[in-house]
């Protein structure tokens, strides 16, 4: 346990920064239209403003959460911070969309070199049973800020354009440097040899399978460019990730990642339960606020206020939930949270009809809230509490890796979804059956059409709604976490790194 007497303000210097990338993998989303309005684009391009750092934020990772316990994680973030500041300030002032897809490759990688590190650095400074508070604080900053996004997003483009959803980092930025330069501890590092082969490997693996999931849908599945198709990209994806791990269990010296972190049965399911959960919110979004913006011709910040309740619940509660699986397995509150989530889902697909009273959809909106304030800190602690502070960063890598892959997945298969129940639904649609040609109508579509397009979206949102359920599932079979020995006594060494070099104990 390292040496820290004040963990808390040093908790807070970095849920400022991991608030804000966050935020940004969903702000864009409300955005679209103006941005390709302001740079006269396409969508297809506009599209590469989102997927450009989604692919830049998930597939260096595995290295960054590496990289951090080889030298400090508190370099590592502040290193980040500084790379995503400067490029919100870049993408802000990008003349055309091409420059401000480039600003986004260079934003997205100082997010991966930020996000390892939160959670690192929480499960270094907290000893396990002290933990589920600190975890608490940052699993409710992972959900707000997933809610968060498409209502000041929304605000932002509504009152002062496209340009202000970057602009508004640069200050929280610069405020998050010397928050975190003056809190944050400057913990022990541990002695790594790089795998340079595991790193290429992982690299490459998660590229091709991270790209053609989500750019599967711009080419309908099908030939990118001469011999390479979108399949092709995922199957060599998923074949080289098969090679990566083999490497990883065959490497007599220091492997990227730690094979051991799987024995532990609790660390190996989170990773799953979060898949579903990063698949589910990054899912569920979409055909929401189609239905509002395009059958209730809602605006955007209109229709990103009706998720208010969800925000306010879940940020109010979840650093209660944190104090309370402290004291008792934190597997019961996981499977209710999942479990509601699904619930909500279900039930905004059931009120998804023309002439639904909107008010009715601030229900469901609050059930998500106590869902989410149920998910996200349960599931971290749960994933984090045996890990040992040297394999902290590389534990911390895999579980946004994961995350993030369930991201990308959610986002894929919901567009595919969509456009497949729109083309059954509006067979006879004004540009074509599909998510672009519903979109084309501007503003509320006919009456005669609103129908077909509200069952297609409530039709939609019952798969995320089933796959949260998956997650619910997996959680029941987390194990009882165990008592800790040693943390917080002198000359000690953690129960659950024995043999560690470098970590000091932390007086009481």
């Amino acid at each position: 346990m390292e040496n820290v007497a004040r963990p808390w303000p040093a908790l807070w210097s970095l849920v400022i920064g991991f608030f804000m990338i966050l935020i940004d993998t969903t702000i864009v989303s409300v955005a679209n239209p103006r941005i390709m309005e302001g740079l006269n684009t396409d969508i297809n391009s506009v599209i590469w403003v989102t997927s450009a750092y989604l692919l830049a934020y998930a597939v260096p990772l595995l290295i960054t959460g590496r990289l951090g316990d080889r030298f400090g994680p508190k370099k590592l973030y502040l290193s980040g911070l500084v790379v995503f500041t400067a490029a919100s300030l870049w993408c802000g002032l990008s003349g055309d969309v091409e420059m401000l897809i480039l600003a986004r490759v260079f934003q997205g990688f100082g997010a991966a070199m930020m996000t390892p590190q939160t959670m690192a650095v929480i499960t270094r400074i907290f000893p396990p049973d002290r933990r589920g508070a600190a975890m608490g604080i940052w699993g409710a900053t992972a959900g707000m800020a997933t809610l968060v996004g498409p209502i000041l997003g929304g605000v932002l483009v509504d009152g002062l354009g496209w340009e202000w959803i970057f602009f508004i980092n640069v200050p929280v930025g610069i405020a998050g440097f010397f928050l975190a330069l003056r809190y944050v501890p400057a913990l022990s590092t541990h002695p790594h040899k790089f795998d340079i082969p595991g790193v290429l490997l992982s690299a490459v693996g998660l590229f091709l399978l991270v790209f053609g999931i989500q750019e599967g849908e711009t080419y309908d599945w099908g030939t990118i460019a001469g011999p390479i198709t979108v399949w092709g990209l995922i199957i060599s994806g998923i074949a080289v990730l098969g090679v990566f791990v083999v490497w990883q269990k065959v490497n007599k010296g220091e492997p990227l990642l730690p094979l051991s972190l799987f024995k532990d049965r609790n660390f190996s399911l989170a990773n799953i339960g979060i898949t579903t959960v990063g698949f589910t919110v990054t899912a569920f979004t979409l055909p929401l606020i189609f239905y509002y913006q395009v059958v209730r011709d809602l605006t955007p910040t209109q229709s990103a206020l009706m998720m208010v309740p969800m925000a306010l619940i879940s940020g109010g509660l979840a650093p209660v939930v944190g104090r309370i699986i402290d004291r008792i397995n934190p597997k019961f509150i996981t499977v209710a949270g999942l479990v509601l989530m699904s619930v909500a889902l279900f039930w905004n697909a059931v009120l998804m009809h023309p002439d639904t009273p909107i008010w009715l959809f601030l229900l469901p909106s609050a059930v998500l809230g106590f869902a989410n304030a149920g998910i996200w800190a349960p599931m971290s602690t749960t994933a984090t509490r045996n890990l040992p502070p040297r394999q902290a960063g590389a534990g911390a890598g895999v579980y946004n890796t994961t995350r993030q892959i369930g991201a990308v997945l959610g986002s894929a298969a919901i567009a595919v979804l969509i456009q497949a129940r729109l083309a059954a639904e509006l067979p006879a649609a004004p540009g074509g059956a599909g998510e672009a040609g519903a979109m084309s109508f501007g503003g509320a579509l006919p009456e005669a059409l609103q129908e077909g397009f509200s069952t297609a979206m409530g039709q939609s949102i019952l798969l995320p709604a089933a796959v949260i359920l998956l997650g619910a599932a997996v959680a029941l079979f987390f194990a009882r976490p165990q008592p800790m020995q040693g943390w917080g006594t002198p000359g000690t060494v953690p129960a659950a790194s024995a043999g560690t070099q470098g970590a000091g104990a932390q007086s009481r």
